[in-house]
């Protein structure tokens, strides 16, 4: 990515967009959590999902040139990467697989596995573009 800048104030703009992304994670999982029926980990995985979209949609609007390298670390890199829950998504698996649900946790993988992609092409096409990508690439 060779228009990559690194610079403390594109580091802090990540910190802001990574803190606010995971105030709005805890918001919208616990709101999923109280409506959702229990023995899958929705929360995780309609966030990831989510967060996979909007990716896929920031990544076509950030490649415009009037996109800084502030914005575009605070959108993808911070609040993404604040919202998104990767880890979480790694240790629901484990937790599945320990209390011997090998069924789920299959299917809660693949599914989202599978649907994240989908949810970056779709948020990708929504976006008008035809390959994701952050510029510079």
């Amino acid at each position: 990515m060779s228009e990559f800048h690194q610079s403390p104030v594109t580091g802090l703009w990540v910190a802001l967009g990574g803190g606010l992304g995971a105030v709005v994670r805890y918001l919208l999982g616990s709101w999923i959590f109280l409506w959702a029926p229990p023995g899958f980990p929705w929360p995780t995985f309609t966030i990831n999902v989510l967060g996979s979209a909007l990716l896929g949609m920031l990544a076509q609007g950030l490649t415009a040139p009037s996109a800084s390298p502030q914005t575009r670390g605070f959108l993808a890199i911070g609040f993404c990467g604040g919202f998104t829950t990767f880890s979480a998504f790694d240790l629901d698996t484990l937790i599945l697989l320990q209390d011997a649900r090998y069924g789920i946790a299959g299917l809660y993988s693949l599914g989202s596995v599978t649907t994240c992609i989908a949810g970056v092409m779709a948020g990708s096409w929504v976006a008008g573009g035809k390959r994701p990508g952050l510029g510079g690439e």
